[in-house]
């Protein structure tokens, strides 16, 4: 299962209810704050959620409304919250700008207190751990190193706990040992192989995040089949020609492409000023039932059996 928590979900100014880029990807101990617009370190806090193990941040690009609040968030970093280190991930162009505003505004000769790690990345697996991955696909917006980022649980074998009752296999060590891919002897000198409790494959939860986009036809394969697709929906269908001028989506090409890749539920954010969050929804969910729009301190549980959503 993955958490998202929305903090920021609107589009190049904040407004009145919504604040700049940000969300907060959580599964187990891992957490990963992705993009990072100014007032973030606010919305971690209005959320209640702390700074606590929040030591990866991913870029999707390096548009100020995307990064600027790095620079408020070190500086915490720095005087108030220990943490044991910071890695900030992002494509080369982006990286370049969030080390000109650390090295050059924030600290301007200073050391921090953690390391401080930026890990340039390129489309393909960056982050791999026991039971999860995450890889970063590249994305069309104004300037290089866009990137979108696939967040996936790996594929498992259920355990079939009625089978291995009636093959008399105990609790404890041996149902471990076959979920881990072992054979076992029973103590009556039965022999059990994964196989005999184990049922067929099932693929992990997929959630997919995208920032900026103006295109879509390149991120199908990325988005197909995701239990979740987080994407921007920054105007409506009738100002598509500037959506496409400045490279972003209207509400109704995000539903399209949720269509086409067979995404589950759909989620958009970096919602303009301009428009009421019920007109953008309809949009959408007149060609994609199952999206919603999402607020600041939204949360959304995706879980391969359905989401659950609270607020």
């Amino acid at each position: 299962m993955f958490e998202i928590l929305f903090l920021g979900t609107s589009a190049s100014a904040p407004s009145a209810k919504r604040g700049l880029s940000a969300l907060i990807v959580t599964h187990n101990e891992y957490r990963f704050l992705v993009d990072c617009g100014e007032g973030t370190q606010r919305q971690i806090l209005q959320a209640g959620v702390g700074f606590r193990h929040l030591t990866r941040i991913l870029l999707t690009h390096g548009h100020l409304d995307h990064i600027l609040g790095l620079g408020g968030l070190l500086s915490t970093f720095m005087r108030w919250e220990a943490i044991d280190q910071l890695e900030i991930f992002g494509g080369r162009a982006t990286l370049d700008r969030v080390r000109t505003l650390i090295d050059d505004v924030v600290l301007r000769g200073n050391q921090t207190p953690m390391p401080l790690h930026f890990r340039e990345t390129k489309p393909g697996l960056f982050f791999e751990a026991e039971d999860f991955s995450i890889t970063a696909f590249p994305v069309t917006h104004r300037g290089p190193d866009c990137l979108g980022f696939v967040f996936e649980t790996k594929a498992r074998r259920p355990f079939l706990a009625a089978k291995a009752d009636e093959l008399g296999v105990p609790s404890g060590p041996e149902r471990r040992d076959l979920v881990a891919g072992q054979a076992v002897t029973l103590s009556n000198g039965k022999r059990i192989k994964p196989d005999d409790v184990l049922g067929p494959v099932e693929r992990g939860v997929k959630l997919v995040v995208v920032g900026d986009t103006g295109r879509t036809d390149n991120l199908l394969e990325a988005c197909k089949d995701a239990d979740a697709l987080v994407i921007e929906s920054t105007y409506l269908e009738e100002e598509a020609e500037m959506a496409s001028q400045f490279s972003h989506l209207t509400a109704k090409q995000g539903a399209e492409l949720a269509v086409k890749a067979n995404v589950r539920k759909l989620i958009l954010t970096h919602i303009s000023r301009r428009y009421r969050e019920k007109d953008v929804l309809k949009e959408a969910q007149s060609i994609h039932p199952n999206a919603a729009v999402a607020r600041d301190f939204d949360v959304y549980q995706i879980k391969r059996d359905g989401m659950n959503e609270s607020e």
